[in-house]
């Protein structure tokens, strides 16, 4: 029997200008890149909207955000056949994930990546959507590139208001 995939959030966070928060993955080589947008899994019971939330607070140190957009379907990726078994706790196969689209409510000092105990970035920055997809590694890239697609208008939104 093949593994399940695992329930995911993502979280696409924007600021006023329009650009995304990626956040550089420590246990990622350098050399390999490593940069993502926060995502994790759901716990038992809870619903997606206050997952997402949740792993921003955990992930990024943040709760000064809001649920601006959503993506309107689940998206999956199955893991590279190197990292089955062994990523994820070994019980996964890859992910199912929901994605959110978030307008950052905070100034960058609120972004704390050493707020929790086991931190799993080690760098970030804002990005611009349209680098979203050459910076993820190539098993998620059509996630990425389904997400580009879905959230430009948000961005455009988001950046047109911030000049007016």
């Amino acid at each position: 029997m093949p593994l399940p995939y695992r329930p995911n959030v993502g979280a696409a966070l924007f600021n006023p200008h329009g650009q995304v928060l990626v956040a550089r993955r420590r246990d990622v080589p350098r050399a390999l890149g490593g940069w993502q947008m926060p995502q994790g899994g759901i716990d038992e019971g809870e619903d997606p909207r206050g997952a997402v939330l949740r792993e921003l607070a955990e992930e990024i140190g943040t709760a000064h955000a809001e649920i601006i957009g959503e993506h309107p379907e689940w998206l999956s990726y199955d893991l590279p056949a190197h990292r089955i078994g062994k990523a994820l706790g070994g019980r996964y196969r890859g992910q199912t994930q929901r994605w959110f689209a978030l307008r950052f409510l905070g100034v960058d000092a609120d972004i704390r990546l050493d707020a929790d105990p086991h931190p799993e970035f080690d760098a970030w920055r804002w990005a611009g959507l349209n680098e979203l997809v050459d910076l993820a590694p190539d098993f998620k890239r059509p996630i990425y590139a389904a997400l580009v697609l879905s959230f430009a208008p948000l961005a455009r939104s988001i950046a047109i208001q911030s000049t007016s």
